[in-house]
């Protein structure tokens, strides 16, 4: 007899999209300088953004709660996002300001500079979201800024925060099941013990090093999958795995086998200069 099947993952996504506009540089412009940007394209990008569009990706439903302004910056998110597929639900609080643009320059070696225009627009817990359609979540990925709405996101069976957001886990009050960020980023390095309330792992990447999990009983390493060998740009490889790490622990994947399998979909995004042409589908192990 066969077994019945597992109904799809449910995982959301909490925080801020920006509108990018992301293209080419001979270099990174010094003082008095000009740049031409080479080949501009446009997506909604930042990181709830990218993560977004990786768990679009795969054969879950996929929740966004996040927040867009009111002008056509804004309606251009919202439309593109609403086309991601079927399978996704876009919550969006209006913002009566301009919407959040960023521009991205990617010189030759791939490496990136980012310009944001403007404070990104998060989503807070007093917007009315169906903010208790989380509590039936596999996961919950946390990008945004409120503590209250990080406690709303708690309810997901698990949840997961960038490292960039340590200040609102701290004044939430909660614990997360994993924390992440890049140990080569200076507003996402730590440690467990920075933490009021310790997460229960905290993975920090490493690049082509790999990473480390950090929880109680120790720390522990886990591989970097190998570098592809065109070069298109950095953007968006840290959210694309923290996007895929959701997906593969919710999944019920081991954390370290999580992680390694997580990598290879932040290296697949080092192909391509718009991320979502080197993000690599997700299925369930």
């Amino acid at each position: 007899m066969t077994s019945p099947a597992r109904p799809p993952l449910r995982l959301a996504v909490v925080g801020h999209v920006e509108h990018v506009t992301i293209g080419r540089v001979a270099a990174v412009p010094r003082a008095g300088e000009i740049a031409h940007l080479e080949a501009p394209r446009w997506f909604p990008g930042g990181g709830g953004g990218v993560a977004f569009w990786q768990l679009a990706r795969s054969p879950a439903e996929v929740l966004l709660y996040t927040a867009l302004g009111d002008d056509e910056a804004g309606a251009q998110v919202e439309r593109a996002l609403g086309a991601a597929g079927a399978r996704v639900r876009v919550h969006a609080a209006r913002r009566a300001e301009p919407h959040t643009r960023d521009l991205v320059l990617l010189t030759p070696d791939g490496e990136r500079t980012i310009v944001v225009v403007g404070e990104p627009l998060h989503p807070r817990a007093d917007d009315p979201l169906p903010w208790g359609a989380l509590a039936g979540c596999d996961a919950a990925y946390f990008t945004a800024q409120d503590p209250a709405a990080l406690r709303a996101a708690r309810a997901a069976r698990l949840l997961v925060v960038t490292a960039r957001r340590r200040e609102a886990l701290a004044r939430s009050g909660v614990a997360a099941d994993v924390v992440v960020g890049s140990r080569l980023d200076a507003r996402e390095v730590s440690a467990r013990a920075d933490y009021p309330m310790p997460p229960a792992a905290l993975v920090l990447t490493e690049g082509a090093a790999g990473g480390i999990i950090e929880t109680a009983a120790g720390v522990e390493r886990f591989p970097a999958p190998p570098s592809p060998e065109a070069v298109g740009g950095a953007y968006g490889a840290g959210d694309s795995f923290a996007g895929a790490l959701v997906f593969f622990l919710a999944a019920g994947l081991p954390l370290r086998d999580a992680c390694a399998a997580a990598g290879r979909h932040g290296a697949a995004v080092l192909r391509a200069v718009d991320p979502r042409d080197g993000q690599l589908p997700l299925e369930a192990p």
